[in-house]
């Protein structure tokens, strides 16, 4: 029997890289369906309600898919528009903005007591450097491709997401055959219990995240920093990265206000402005909307932020949270695992 025991515990220990180095190979069909389960998961309580209305199941999907081809229509609008105000901007913006980088980066050479680093002097110099020109050009490429897998990507949801609110692939069968050994309860509270926690999870940070935005635009706009609307739509989208998203904003935009404003007190309120946002909305009203349905401590964040990361980039990085969740609910259910989960919260 130990011995039994002994081998079940080294096949496990195989198994698991085994099924991550699947997970990564195939993250083209697994991250369309993991974000098609969260969005089916957003609609589900919708399907239910038009349900016991007597509205036909074709009309319910239909409505479903509808608003989400208008969600995702909405937010190439946007990005469309945020470009647009960008490529605007006229030649003699530029040129300033290119003179205060310049200047920006000679202060910072001279602060470190270098006069130039190998040979480029100003930022100008740095862009027009063989090596920037060639990581740009040999980026482009990436970029065109990566734009094309978003689409394939986008596509492939939408079509798991029908299968999905159709009654096509059912979670909560899935669960109870695999996870669960045919226990139809235990399968069906844990399920509602990952929809209930899913479905707070995409609202409260969907909310807070546009609220986030709708804040950077306004203090752009209150101190005259060039493209609101970029900001704002930047914010919201990068503030579904848990805690890095935030920095990054925040950062970035306050690198942005230093290139284009004079260093003086007005530029110290701005940055303490857009972090008094964050603070606000990510630090203090977040985590009181998510309550202990999402009380995962810090540590594994970062942990879990890495790893979904490595294994699917950014969007592994966006849907580290709702996995983790998922995951820990599930092994709350079982007193072996139990353990585990109270170590994640």
């Amino acid at each position: 029997m130990n011995e039994l025991k002994t081998i079940k515990r080294i096949l496990l220990i195989l198994v698991i890289p085994l099924v991550f180095y699947v997970l990564h190979i195939l993250k083209f069909i697994f991250i369309p369906l993991m974000g098609a389960i969260l969005l089916a998961l957003l609609f589900m309580p919708l399907m239910r309600w038009m349900d016991k209305r007597k509205v036909p199941k074709i009309i319910a999907v239909i409505t479903s898919v509808v608003l989400m081809v208008v969600g995702v229509s909405t937010a190439f609008l946007l990005v469309r528009l945020s470009a647009q105000e960008i490529l605007s901007a006229d030649s003699g913006f530029w040129e300033k903005l290119t003179t205060k980088l310049d200047t920006l980066f000679t202060m910072v050479l001279n602060t470190l007591g270098v006069e130039s680093l190998q040979g480029m002097a100003t930022f100008s110099d740095l862009m027009q450097s063989e090596g920037v020109t060639n990581a740009i050009f040999s980026s482009s490429g990436e970029t065109i491709s990566s734009m094309g897998s978003t689409v394939t990507m986008l596509l492939m949801t939408l079509f798991f997401l029908v299968l999905l609110i159709s009654g096509s692939m059912n979670v909560q069968q899935i669960m109870e055959r695999t996870i669960f050994n045919q226990q139809s309860f235990p399968s069906i509270r844990t399920y509602r219990l990952i929809e209930k926690s899913m479905v707070k999870f995409i609202k409260v940070k969907f909310i807070l995240s546009l609220l986030t935005g709708i804040g950077f635009s306004l203090a752009c706009i209150y101190f005259d920093v060039s493209f609101p609307l970029f900001w704002g739509v930047f914010t919201f989208a990068i503030n579904f990265v848990q805690m890095i998203g935030s920095i990054i904003s925040t950062v970035l935009l306050t690198l942005f206000a230093l290139a284009e404003m004079e260093p003086s007190g007005t530029l110290l309120v701005f940055a303490l402005t857009i972090t008094g946002v964050q603070v606000l909305f990510g630090s203090i009203l977040e985590p009181i909307f998510m309550g202990k349905t999402f009380s995962i401590n810090t540590i594994t964040v970062l942990i879990v932020l890495m790893f979904w990361g490595f294994l699917w980039g950014i969007p592994g990085m966006i849907l580290s949270i709702p996995l983790t969740v998922l995951i820990k609910t599930i092994l709350e259910q079982f007193p072996k695992t139990r353990i585990i989960a109270n170590i994640m919260s």
